[in-house]
């Protein structure tokens, strides 16, 4: 079987990898690269070719679908964005706050314990 032959893909992988390159070429991915992102994805995913004699019974990871979706990138942060400047180092203060007590707790009972 020649290099990039999609002869040993199931039916499903193949649909699969046409949604995900259809996905990446609305948000402006040339087409080569859309399709070459595409079947990266099913192979991560489902570890190749999944037609008879080519390893079945692995289960299929979805991670790198979960990852994707939003256009501009991954969905973190927006909440985050909306709020005011005040607002969001506030939190960051309060956050420092609390890893640097959780820091001193866990070292001082770390000694306690050696003792």
């Amino acid at each position: 079987m020649p290099r990039g032959s999609k002869a040993a893909y199931t039916s499903k992988q193949k649909r699969k990898a046409e949604h995900i390159e259809e996905g990446y070429e609305d948000r402006g991915v040339a087409t080569k690269e859309a399709e070459r992102r595409a079947w990266a994805t099913v192979n991560k995913e489902s570890g190749g070719g999944k037609k008879s004699g080519s390893g079945r019974g692995q289960p299929e990871n979805h991670s790198s679908s979960r990852k994707g979706g939003a256009i501009g990138g991954p969905r973190g942060g927006r909440a985050s964005a909306a709020r005011s400047k005040t607002a969001r180092s506030a939190s960051a203060r309060k956050a420092a706050r609390t890893r640097a007590r959780k820091t001193t707790r866990r070292t001082t009972s770390k000694k306690s314990a050696r003792r």
